[in-house]
């Protein structure tokens, strides 16, 4: 990894660490935080929008999304760039929680978060819904630096990966849906 990015990223994890953590958002973010944990929290979400009818290809993208992002970044891109979680290599950084896998780019959290963040922010009729999706996938990316468990550069992976697993999505439902159109 080039060197002046990991002292940047490095540096702000510090700077969160000294100036904005508090217990208050301490107890807060640790929280949070965990409820993307596997994805569980947008799953979950996910779910509920596919039973009900108005918002089931949401949710049914959302599905798809996440699927698209864990593959991305779990399974392929974690284990092909490796990089160590950040309070092994900056020095002084505590983090907050205990975190299991040793690879740190991109944030599954993140990448999740907005997989299916985006999927909703496009598709949920509510206005209030589609700025709440995007409001809590921000949240969960700054859940991740907060408590210390990723880089900023590792947060804004995932988003951008996140964010290209929810629009391969739509267009995949588009596709199927075209396609049904076309049979009838």
């Amino acid at each position: 990894m080039l060197t002046w990015l990991l002292a940047l990223d490095g540096a702000i994890l510090l700077w969160i660490q000294d100036w904005v953590r508090n217990p208050i958002l301490n107890a807060f973010f640790s929280v949070f935080t965990h409820l993307g944990d596997a994805g569980m929290l947008w799953i979950a979400l996910a779910l509920v929008f596919a039973c009900i009818p108005r918002t089931r290809r949401a949710g049914l993208c959302a599905l798809t999304a996440l699927l698209l992002g864990l593959l991305c970044t779990n399974v392929v891109l974690k284990h092909l760039v490796e990089r160590t979680r950040p309070w092994l290599v900056v020095e002084g950084l505590v983090p907050l929680i205990a975190e299991g896998d040793p690879n740190s780019f991109p944030s599954g959290h993140t990448t999740a978060a907005f997989a299916a963040g985006v999927v909703w922010w496009k598709s949920l009729p509510w206005p209030w819904a589609r700025a709440g999706a995007l409001v809590l996938a921000v949240l969960m990316g700054c859940s991740r630096l907060y408590v210390g468990v990723h880089f900023p550069s590792d947060v804004l992976a995932g988003a951008v990966v996140g964010t290209l697993c929810a629009l391969c999505a739509m267009a995949l439902w588009r596709r199927v849906a075209d396609r049904r159109r076309n049979r009838i």
